[in-house]
């Protein structure tokens, strides 16, 4: 006799999210293909916040400090972020927009929110702004 057991992969809230990420990167990938979701979230803070020191990046992007280091350095190998040591404190990295990443950000950035369009497609722009609220409630 087999028991039946109550979990279900299917009705489990972090196999669903994963599948709607993978669903969003696919997007992204063949829109944006010149640099990742986490690469481009890097970007995306730049741009809106400026300079900012490796650590603070992390935190602004919800990264670990060996994540944002890794995702930095291939930034890095791409010509669209540089670093320098803080003046205040030359132990302490800022990381910057290059000129090629700001072009990059600026030529790309309504193509990502078409992206985020696409995601979403299937709801309703009231289901929409639903997720979203539940969403930001969970991080």
């Amino acid at each position: 006799m087999t028991r039946q057991h109550p979990y279900i992969l299917d009705d489990q809230v972090g196999y669903l999210l994963r599948r709607v990420q993978q669903r969003h990167l696919s997007l992204f990938s063949a829109a944006i293909p010149q640099v990742t979701t986490t690469q481009w979230a890097v970007l995306a803070r730049l741009h809106e916040m400026g300079p900012l020191s490796q650590n603070h990046l992390g935190r602004e992007t919800a990264m670990d400090a060996a994540t944002v280091k890794g995702v930095v350095d291939r930034l890095i190998r791409l010509n669209l972020v540089s670093t320098a040591p803080d003046p205040d404190d030359r132990r302490r990295l800022t990381v910057s927009l290059t000129e090629s990443g700001r072009v990059l950000f600026e030529g790309t950035w309504q193509m990502a929110l078409t992206v985020s369009d696409a995601t979403l497609k299937p709801l309703s722009p009231e289901e929409r702004e639903t997720l979203m609220a539940l969403l930001l409630r969970l991080t």
